[in-house]
């Protein structure tokens, strides 16, 4: 017999330890390994090309277990091919198909990446505890009222937020309504708009965290407080990185058309950034930083969520 026991500080790093080696003999593919869950990826503009090579990769992998004593199911491994065609994926004796939508580390990942599936699911999670704080709420003080809305039902959208923070304007509005029933029923008000409740609980949308979420994952950035993945993620200028006296270090980058790609993180992010107040930028810890980022909300619209939209005209600057 081998192992660990279960829930040990020590299990985490000799499982490490243990599957390190899978990743020297997978060449030409990146694979993407956070505990036990390894997800293989590639691009290529030829769909056979990444059929074939992701094939190979999950040959190495399972013969990989097999010959170090760890059972592989092939049954639960899934398959998903971004704004394309299925592709099948021959393993031992089974045959990995394609989906439309498949769960990685608790996020839905559509195939057209745009995360409305996952968006939706957060949505309906939490309508149904919007209708348990609804239940309770009456007969509790307003700061406990308070307290088990943050905890049970804004807490349903601070999960991996720079992810899927640039969805559709219908899940915004959505994701507002539900914010704006939950703020009606723990204050018992159905006079005051929505902006008007924010005010009373001294908060702001949902969408607007997620904002503050990713100026302090810039600031992290700035500071080099950041895992090296986030360098594909920012572009910084050519100066000095340091320079505080240009506190507006990111490059806004170009794009081959009016729409795609600037919603996304490494177009809002520069913008994000050269609107913060100064006295914001130039904080120089990450626990003060996070205490003043509350405070701030964005007073122009920094991507389409924050322009105003007049249905049969189009968005309002």
């Amino acid at each position: 017999m081998f192992g660990v026991p279960q829930g040990s500080i020590l299990g985490p790093l000799l499982f490490n330890i243990f599957l390190c080696d899978l990743f020297y003999t997978l060449e030409g593919i990146d694979i993407a390994s956070y505990a036990d869950d390894n997800s293989p990826y590639c691009s290529n503009i030829n769909i056979e090309s990444v059929s074939n090579d992701l094939e190979k990769v999950a040959k190495i992998i399972f013969q990989w277990c097999d010959e170090n004593g760890m059972q592989a199911n092939p049954e639960k491994s899934h398959a998903i091919l971004s704004k394309s065609s299925n592709i099948e994926i021959a393993v031992t004796e089974s045959i990995i198909s394609s989906s439309d939508c498949e769960k990685l580390l608790g996020v839905f990942i559509d195939k057209d990446v745009n995360f409305d599936m996952h968006v939706t699911s957060l949505c309906n999670k939490a309508s149904q505890k919007l209708h348990a704080l609804a239940r309770v709420a009456p007969y509790m003080p307003l700061f406990r009222g308070r307290i088990i809305m943050k905890s049970f039902f804004c807490s349903q959208f601070g999960y991996c937020p720079l992810v899927w923070m640039f969805h559709s304007r219908t899940l915004n509005n959505r994701i507002n309504n539900l914010h704006e029933r939950a703020l009606r029923i723990v204050y018992r008000d159905n006079k005051s708009s929505f902006e008007e409740l924010l005010v009373i609980d001294n908060s702001v949308t949902i969408h607007h965290r997620n904002l503050q979420v990713l100026a302090t994952e810039i600031f992290k950035f700035k500071n080099k407080l950041s895992p090296p993945i986030m360098d594909d993620l920012f572009v910084t200028k050519t100066q000095d990185l340091y320079n505080l006296r240009n506190n507006n270090f990111l490059l806004r980058t170009g794009k081959n058309t009016v729409h795609y790609g600037t919603e996304s993180i490494s177009s809002v992010a520069p913008k994000l950034w050269e609107i913060l107040p100064g006295n914001i930028k130039d904080i120089t810890t990450l626990s003060n930083f996070k205490c003043q980022i509350k405070t701030w909300k964005p007073d122009q619209p920094i991507c389409r969520l924050d322009r105003v939209y007049v249905a049969g005209v189009g968005f309002i600057d």
